[in-house]
């Protein structure tokens, strides 16, 4: 090895990096190919010196399979149009010369390998604007890996849930790995799927904010047991829970087989992440939250009931309950006996009989709450004797348990009256919440009615495989985000745009201003792949783009949700169902922006030539709200959330306007010298965050490279 650092550098790196990783393979747990890096073609990307490419079959000849050998633009003649090319082959040694070969530049495309560094901008393709003030959520075209290399600038740290549904990995053409689709004959496919699974949850890790966040991923039987250990490996820290979630009560009937009716959801919470109190408990509406309203309050009975509640298991709570004979109504409250005691042999009071917490068959068992309680309770209104029957001296010995007390001391339950006896009589003035089981079974989650036809409706026409509830989705969002109005979603396999949809509704219900960002590439489909490679056909052709899963789906639908109106412009027919039901045709008063990511030249970057490029991530980074600032030409500018300095000369007027405008929260200042940027940094108030550009941009993507060698 040190003899190739010196002949052949580069090939000693991928060399040691592969005998690392072999070297840190785990003993037991998930073992799988870590080491290959994951390449992904740049459709459209410009070819320049120094690029990795492949070169593509003639059009209209498509091949089986692609040519996966990766090449190094060695030279270009642009008159000609052609580049110079040098075969990449790490098995090369330094003394056997490459393979060299011209093509043209029409038949090359950019690729980057996992562990290549990008250095990202945005292009904005259209917005919708019906939010006032509110912040924009955000559609981006590209690849997810890069996509969120790219959100580590603007959101490290800084989000509130995750909600992804990933290929499931069937062998149906589902998902590709290195440009080519794997199929269930892949001796590898689940490998692959790992890594590519587990390169997006590192970073999806990084984005998530460690003191209260949650990551919801969706999956069928296909990888959840291997999704379920790469989960608890990557977040050890996080407590991780899987539901059963029923998505076609009718199933998939497969012979000889069960019918298949339910996929999984995992959720992994981190720091102080609760899972919130829901409507129903999920499994089915008898319990309704919302219909408690106004009834009275749920009395319990006071003997314990698990089978380990047995006289002797809690000493102090084995104690006579003293009713009185005449009324039936409880007298008083007796002290714990001590287990070597005859209850038979406790004296009750004058005009009373003594209750004890026995099981039907005699045997002595224990109360839920401790003498001194029961006596605090009694005073309060809150402990009571019912169902009296004088001839077997029968009574129902009642409570109210401490969260329902604590509901009507607060004032959540309002108390009406008294009972003779001094209990209360409460009801509710407001919905409480029921505690959600691990199995939802709810017809506003399947797939059909919930998905492809809410689809239908929005897309009339248009045909997306498999689409999610939006209900399902709305409601596995409002577990985590139900009291965050103001958080930050994200979704990096967002195929239709369903989470972006249900973050809308969500807002609609609670005026929230929550803001999502989604993610999904243009790939087209595999049928469609052929049919237009036969015309000669190619990935960034407009003919081939336009059917794109980004601007064939997910972005016409976010622009119909929104506006309420069909890419025809006809209202969009049907009503939104469940939760909150309101005609579709009224869209939602929120705002969106689509973007597509581009890959820049870090020196042109550096020397401030692309700042239109880079622009939207300092906005995004900022809030996404208000005006963005796309064009520093003056200086300098300031707007609703951030203030740009290029020209430090102009510094002082920058200064006194970002004084004035109250919600200025993020200040970049463009410069290369450490000591002026902190010089410039302590003239901010302290709650304004300076950012060194383009430092903190170049380092953002230099870091994120090395962590691509996994």
């Amino acid at each position: 090895m040190r003899e190739l650092r010196t002949r052949e550098p580069a090939l000693a790196r991928d060399l040691e990096r592969e005998v690392s990783a072999l070297a840190d393979r785990r003993a037991f747990g998930l073992n799988f190919e870590r080491h290959l890096p994951e390449v992904v073609e740049l459709p459209g990307r410009k070819v320049r010196k120094g690029d990795k490419v492949r070169v593509l079959p003639p059009r209209g000849k498509a091949t089986k399979r692609p040519d996966g050998r990766l090449w190094r633009v060695v030279g270009m003649d642009r008159s000609a149009r052609t580049a110079k090319l040098e075969l990449l082959d790490p098995a090369a040694s330094g003394e056997t010369p490459r393979e060299e070969l011209t093509a043209p530049l029409d038949d090359l495309v950019v690729v980057a390998q996992s562990r290549d560094p990008i250095y990202p901008g945005l292009v904005s393709t259209g917005k919708v604007e019906r939010g006032g003030d509110k912040p924009f959520h955000t559609v981006i075209n590209a690849e997810n890996l890069h996509a969120l290399e790219t959100l580590l600038f603007t959101h490290r740290g800084k989000v509130d849930c995750i909600y992804i549904d990933p290929p499931y990995n069937t062998g149906a053409k589902d998902w590709k790995y290195n440009n080519d689709y794997v199929e269930g004959d892949d001796l590898y496919r689940h490998s692959k799927w790992l890594a590519f699974m587990e390169r997006r949850l590192l970073l999806a890790k990084e984005l998530l904010n460690p003191d209260d966040s949650a990551l919801v991923v969706t999956i069928d039987e296909k990888e959840y047991l291997r999704l379920g250990l790469l989960l608890e490996q990557t977040f050890p820290e996080g407590q991780i829970e899987m539901v059963t979630s029923v998505i076609s009560s009718k199933g998939v009937a497969r012979f000889g087989r069960f019918s298949r009716v339910e996929e999984y959801v995992f959720t992994v919470r981190l720091g102080a992440q609760e899972v919130s109190l829901a409507e129903t408990n999920m499994l089915d509406e008898s319990r309704s939250a919302t219909a408690k309203v106004g009834k009275p309050v749920d009395w319990l009975g006071l003997r314990r009931r698990e089978p380990t509640a047995r006289r002797g298991a809690r000493p102090k709570q084995f104690y006579p309950v003293f009713v009185n004979t005449e009324t039936g109504y409880v007298h008083s409250i007796g002290d714990e006996i001590s287990g070597g005691v005859d209850r038979l042999k406790v004296a009750a009071p004058k005009g009373t009989f003594a209750v004890w917490p026995l099981l039907p068959d005699g045997t002595e068992g224990l109360w839920g709450i401790t003498p001194d309680t029961a006596r605090a309770y009694l005073d309060g209104g809150y402990f009571r004797a019912r169902n009296y029957k004088p001839e077997s001296k029968y009574v129902a010995i009642q409570y109210l348990p401490s969260g329902t007390v604590a509901a009507i001391k607060s004032g959540d339950i309002e108390v009406t009256g008294r009972d003779d006896d001094g209990a209360v009589i409460a009801a509710y003035k407001s919905a409480k919440g029921v505690i959600p089981k691990r199995v939802w079974n709810m017809a506003s989650h399947n797939a059909e009615t919930g998905g492809t036809n809410v689809l239908s409706k929005l897309l009339p026409g248009r045909r997306f495989p498999f689409p999610k509830s939006l209900f399902a989705v709305e409601d596995a969002l409002r577990f985590f985000v139900a009291d965050k109005l103001n958080a930050t979603v994200i979704d990096f396999f967002a195929g239709s745009g369903t989470t972006l949809h249900a973050v809308m509704r969500l807002n609609k219900q609670d005026n929230g201003r929550r803001r999502a960002i989604v993610v999904t590439n243009n790939e087209v489909g595999a049928d469609e792949q052929k049919a237009l490679r036969d015309k000669g056909l190619r990935p960034a052709d407009p003919e081939w783009e336009e059917l794109g899963i980004c601007d064939f789906i997910t972005k016409p639908r976010i622009k119909a949700a929104i506006t309420g109106k069909t890419p025809d412009g006809e209202p969009i027919k049907g009503d939104y169902k469940f939760t909150d039901e309101f005609p579709m045709a009224d869209g939602f008063q929120e705002n969106a922006e689509f973007f597509t990511l581009t890959y820049e030249a870090p020196l042109r970057v550096a020397s401030h030539r692309e700042f239109s490029k880079i622009a939207p991530l300092l906005w995004m980074r900022a809030g996404s709200r208000g005006r963005r600032i796309d064009d520093i030409s003056s200086g300098w500018a300031v707007a609703d959330t951030y203030g740009v300095l290029a020209d430090l000369d102009k510094a002082s007027d920058f200064f006194d306007a970002t004084t004035r405008v109250e919600g200025v929260e993020v200040v970049y200042i463009v410069t290369d010298e450490d000591r002026l940027f902190e010089s410039l940094a302590q003239q901010l108030p302290d709650h304004i965050e300076p950012v060194r550009l383009y430092e903190s941009y170049l380092r953002n993507f230099e870091i994120e490279s090395g962590r691509g060698a996994l």
